[in-house]
């Protein structure tokens, strides 16, 4: 019987179908073997706190990294990624500005392999890590640059160790016997030391923990209109920190003062580093209907939400950790559902308090949402010894409520109105006198 490839060895023009047929179908499956993640963003957020590059792509990318000194340089070697317009055009991702990184540049080390080259202006510490595909976002490749030597913002307080205290006059009103003593000596008090701390008539100084929701590769809701929330609760947060400031005795710390993404569980840690008497997290509304609206204000719950909107809103917030990218194998302890202690019901307790006094200030400015304050588990508001809210500012989807977002006549009107809110709080609820000064 004759053998059925003998038609195609004794017919040239069929001997060359099949080999034609062999070649592609060798070619197709090389090609997939041989294809590799294509780098479909780089998206840099630089700040004085740490800088980051994410590299989204298409499937994962493995990576390889390590320093090399003199002068300081971070390299991380990407396997099987293809070289395209993304990483060609990398260098343009960084600004002059940028506080950590001088230059950033990719080329093709050697088949299958793009290595990516940051040249530092300063000593870091990298953390480089991948994402899963999250939201909107596909595979992301993370490289944060955190300063070696870093001075934190939040614990540069003066010369006590990071524990508010009295304000210097330089920065906060003068205290009442500084103005006694100056309008006494005159231009001899500028001459002379300062006067002792034990020696001052005055109450401890008020610390409040302001903390702009959302931020960097997170930018939370979007309007209509293509507003960013991080953009607005940014913007409120640093107003209200500047009419604290102005306070006597009231000292205001952002948890983040930049456009940069902060975990959920950082911004509580920050809060306790330096002693805060009270946290507010500030956001801007988003629900599915365009027609809701109005200002609302959400305090913790130890069980169930208060409603199925909050339950919502609490998972869309929760959700921030992994939609702006951070390893959640590391569990802050504060977090923990075993800290629910009688600690934290009386915290509790008071944020309900703080709540409703922000309430009736915000009210003011805006419409209410809902008439009381509502309940859910918001994991940033988690610090067990620390009252805290969550005050959404008004509906970024809603297309009318998102032009007076971004409206700065607004934005001040709410700064002030929670400004308002947190001095009727503390006028009934006076802080603990864990810090008091006394007259000798």
């Amino acid at each position: 019987m004759p053998h059925p490839l003998d038609r195609f060895r004794h017919d040239p023009s069929r001997r060359l179908m099949l080999r034609g047929a062999v070649a592609t179908l060798l070619f197709g499956v090389a090609g997939r073997a041989m294809a590799g993640s294509a780098v479909v963003a780089v998206r840099v957020w630089p700040a004085k706190a740490y800088t980051r590059i994410t590299l989204e792509s298409d499937a994962a990318l493995k990576f390889n990294q390590f320093m090399v000194p003199d002068p300081d340089r971070l390299v991380v070697d990407l396997e099987g990624a293809d070289w395209n317009n993304e990483l060609a055009n990398i260098a343009a991702r960084i600004g002059t500005d940028d506080p950590y990184v001088k230059q950033l540049r990719a080329g093709r080390f050697k088949p299958g392999v793009v290595r990516v080259v940051l040249d530092l202006k300063t000593e870091v510490k990298p953390q480089v890590f991948t994402l899963e595909p999250y939201g909107e976002y596909k595979h992301r490749l993370v490289i944060d640059l955190y300063p070696a030597k870093a001075e934190d913002p939040l614990l540069s307080f003066g010369d006590d160790g990071g524990k508010p205290d009295v304000a210097k006059p330089e920065a906060n009103a003068p205290t009442t016997v500084a103005k006694a003593d100056k309008a006494e000596k005159g231009d001899k008090a500028n001459k002379q030391n300062t006067i002792s701390r034990d020696k001052l008539n005055t109450t401890r100084m008020v610390t409040i923990m302001i903390d702009p929701g959302h931020g960097g590769e997170d930018p939370g809701a979007i309007g209509k209109g293509g507003t960013y929330e991080k953009t607005v609760t940014l913007a409120i947060g640093k107003k209200l920190k500047a009419l604290l400031d102005d306070q006597p005795n009231m000292r205001a710390v952002l948890t983040r003062d930049d456009d940069f993404f902060v975990p959920l569980g950082e911004r509580v840690v920050k809060a306790r580093k330096v002693n805060a008497d009270l946290f507010m997290s500030i956001h801007a509304d988003a629900f599915v209907r365009p027609d809701a609206r109005g200002s609302s204000v959400f305090a913790l719950s130890e069980g169930g939400a208060s409603s199925t909107a909050a339950k919502w809103l609490a998972q869309t917030q929760n959700d921030s950790d992994l939609i702006g990218g951070v390893r959640l194998s590391v569990k802050d302890p504060y977090l923990a559902h075993t800290l629910f202690d009688l600690t934290q019901t009386a915290t509790i307790n008071d944020s309900l308090k703080f709540g409703r006094a922000m309430l009736g200030s915000i009210g003011e400015v805006n419409r209410l949402h809902h008439g009381s304050v509502e309940q859910a588990a918001f994991a940033v508001l988690k610090a067990p010894d620390i009252p805290s809210i969550l005050v959404e500012t008004a509906f970024i989807s809603n297309p009318e409520e998102e032009k007076r977002l971004i409206d700065e006549d607004y934005q001040d009107k709410m700064a002030s109105a929670l400004l308002a809110g947190l001095q009727h709080y503390l006028a009934k609820n006076p802080p603990l006198a864990r810090n008091t000064l006394a007259e000798s």
